[in-house]
């Protein structure tokens, strides 16, 4: 279930409530006349199936509403109401299943900004990708994986094609170049102080490393296991269900490879470099053909479920 507040100037609130007034997926409509202030108009409320979400949105949209008033969209993540009961089962469907498209492509611009909270985390998740390495840690590689913001920015680029938003593409293909880049750049220099230092010498970044060889040695399951990871993660994001991101967080070798990247720019281990480089480029490359893919298989099956569901809705129509 969700619940959507429309601020609307007082001569589109008759139109915004029609959009409502009579359709089975909705289960609760209310009116405050003259409740807005800034804009001034009217506020209108409304429980609908999450399943009907965005068709409702779409036509608000189709009036005017973003460019004069407000829609917000909440979950109900609790709701005891017969009349909502039915408005769930009589709406095409299931409401884990469903993706309200607002929502996620507005957590898609948000975690696609490049601020220093992001540059922050990707520094940090990548120093510590770098230390794991040394030291041959597969904990610490996960907790590096676990840590590392880039998933939403890299799904983003899916959504972008999908949706076709080209203002999201280009936002979070430059939030991942240039916190990609700042973090190599300021673990390279933490490298280069470690090695001065005499913390870390050439034999920790180029001898044998069982736990973590993964890193720089990429090959078809690297492609294989980020397709895999992509598609659980686009999922995560897009339906009721959020429990699957952490295991798409520790899957994908995509920190650990910029740590390793900047070690061996340290170190001038070049074969490091390229092995790194390779897998990172093939994690993000699966991870946006994956994401893309699972994002327009479900754009697809949403716009059927919805023409049928307007189909029905016509044919009940006397």
């Amino acid at each position: 279930m969700q619940h959507l507040r429309i601020t609307s100037p007082t001569h589109l609130t008759d139109d915004v409530v029609a959009v409502f007034d009579g359709d089975p997926a909705v289960s609760q409509l209310s009116v405050l006349r003259g409740a807005s202030l800034t804009p001034a108009g009217d506020i209108v409320m409304a429980d609908v199936a999450r399943e009907a979400t965005n068709e409702l949105i779409d036509r608000l949209d189709r009036l005017g509403i973003p460019e004069h008033g407000t829609i917000h969209v909440e979950p109900v993540t609790a709701w005891v109401s017969r009349a909502g009961y039915d408005a769930e089962r009589r709406t095409p469907g299931a409401s884990a299943d469903a993706v309200v498209w607002a929502d996620v492509t507005q957590r898609a611009y948000e975690e696609s900004e490049l601020n220093w909270t992001y540059l922050s985390f990707m520094t940090l998740a990548t120093l510590l990708a770098s230390i794991a390495i040394v030291v041959d840690s597969q904990v610490l590689v996960i907790g590096a994986m676990v840590l590392g913001p880039e998933f939403v920015p890299i799904a983003a680029l899916g959504l972008a094609l999908v949706r076709r938003r080209s203002t999201l593409f280009r936002l979070a293909a430059r939030t991942l170049v240039v916190g990609f880049g700042i973090a190599i750049t300021l673990t390279t220099v933490a490298a280069l102080a470690a090695r001065a230092l005499g913390w870390v010498v050439t034999e920790d970044v180029t001898g044998e490393r069982p736990g973590t060889d993964f890193i720089y040695s990429p090959d078809k399951w690297s492609f294989i296991v980020a397709l895999i990871a992509a598609a659980a993660g686009v999922l995560s994001l897009t339906s009721a269900k959020v429990g699957g991101l952490s295991g798409v967080f520790i899957s994908v070798t995509t920190v650990p490879a910029a740590g390793n990247v900047a070690l061996g720019v340290a170190f001038g281990a070049w074969g490091e470099v390229t092995g790194s480089a390779i897998q990172l480029a093939l994690n993000i490359a699966g991870m946006v053909l994956a994401g893309w893919a699972t994002l327009a298989l479900q754009h697809l099956v949403w716009n059927r479920k919805a023409h049928h569901r307007q189909r029905v809705l016509r044919q009940d129509t006397p």
